[in-house]
């Protein structure tokens, strides 16, 4: 315990232990427990176990609440985006968490310190840490310091959505019925005409869009009825 500066990590997340034995047991990586002859449990794995639901549960409130429009799937697609390994280790190495790691000599001589899934499962450890030692309103308030950016980023890549393939997945799932598309009017000048078009399931119309062009319309009809149908 004395070769880790646990007041240094404590400073760089801006949260500090009431318990600092939760904390290195948070650093604990089960290579270390299993040549130290340590405890049974005597590692990270059930913090990341609980970090990892609390994590899930911290990202799908917060995307939930600021993306209103979004339908379940891309909820779904965004939250496993920004939980993934590869953006959990990306933030561990921001804060600079393999130099507090405790791991055992051949993880430590094969890189462990900077392997991902290492990474990846001891930044939710500390997020299990925090958990056990402040209740999820000090998670929430971590989590979101860190990952709010990742969120954003993530999301602007969902701008370009093919909602007809959308449309067609959520039908799916209940009907074997093919959707189709109707140009039902136009309007504006030969220069800037607008298409209208209807998008129909089972004798049913699900929406309406407009587009510059019969494709734009039809992806404009196919948001139009996944926002009916999740509303």
């Amino acid at each position: 315990m004395n070769k880790i500066n646990l007041t240094e990590f404590e400073e760089k997340i801006k949260y500090s232990f009431n318990n600092k034995d939760t904390l290195l047991l948070a650093f604990t990586h089960s290579s270390y427990a299993n040549e130290h002859n340590l405890g049974k449990f005597d590692y990270n794995e059930r913090l990341e176990f609980l970090g990892d639901a609390a994590l899930d549960l911290v990202i799908s409130k917060f995307i939930y609440m600021k993306f209103p429009e979004m339908p379940e799937g891309e909820l779904t697609k965004l939250r496993a985006g920004v939980v993934c390994e590869g953006s959990l280790a990306k933030k561990a190495r921001e804060i600079g968490l393999g130099k507090f790691l405790q791991l055992g000599k051949g993880e430590e001589i094969t890189g462990g310190r900077d392997r991902e899934s290492v990474l990846a499962d001891a930044f939710e450890a500390v997020i299990g840490a925090i958990c056990i030692d402040g209740g999820m309103p000090d998670v929430e308030k971590y989590v979101l310091s860190l990952m709010t950016n990742v969120v954003e980023e993530l999301k602007s890549s969902f701008r370009n959505i093919d909602y007809k393939t959308r449309l067609q997945e959520l039908i799916q799932k209940t009907s074997r019925m093919p959707v189709s598309y109707a140009v039902i009017g136009e309007r504006g000048p030969d220069h800037g005409k607008e298409f209208i078009v209807e998008v129909y399931h089972n004798g049913n119309t699900l929406g309406m869009g407009v587009g510059k062009s019969k494709k734009e319309a039809e992806q404009s009809a196919a948001g139009n009825a996944i926002k009916h149908m999740n509303s």
